[in-house]
């Protein structure tokens, strides 16, 4: 193979807020972090342990002003981009590097009434979501 590709695919749920910057001109950026978790057992000593891996989410324009609308901090999200190292500069001069994912398609996996069930101002109920057993022994897929 020749080409190469740079591609991530990410399922998690926001650490903080959408945080907007606007830019002269009416473009936009939107950053927040997203966190991944990972559970196994140990082996020696039987207890459960989880290992959360944080990653810095970049979104532009449009994207980055739904994002701020209709995300909030816990929410669940799916982000599909590309990682990209941007080099920048401290207060004293001295170069740091940041390694973010710059999203090109995202899609909500929960509601604002399924992440604040107590918000008075919410009109929609959300139906429960009814069980789907699989048909076969081989049908074990959740779609």
């Amino acid at each position: 193979m020749t080409g190469t590709l740079n591609k991530v695919i990410l399922i998690g749920h926001l650490g903080d807020d959408v945080k907007i910057h606007n830019f002269e001109g009416g473009g936009c950026i939107g950053r927040f972090p997203l966190a991944t978790n990972e559970s196994y057992t140990n082996k020696q000593t039987n207890e459960k342990v989880t290992n959360t891996e944080w990653h810095n989410i970049v979104v532009r324009n449009k994207a980055a002003e739904i994002c701020e609308k209709y995300l909030s901090k816990g929410d669940k999200v799916y982000v599909e981009g590309r990682i990209k190292t941007r080099k920048w500069q401290d207060d004293k001069g001295i170069d740091r590097y940041s390694t973010e994912v710059n999203c090109q398609e995202f899609t909500f996996l929960n509601t604002k009434n399924e992440t604040n069930p107590t918000n008075s101002n919410s009109q929609a109920q959300v139906e429960p979501k009814p069980n789907v057993e699989p048909t076969s022994e081989n049908d074990d897929l959740p779609f």
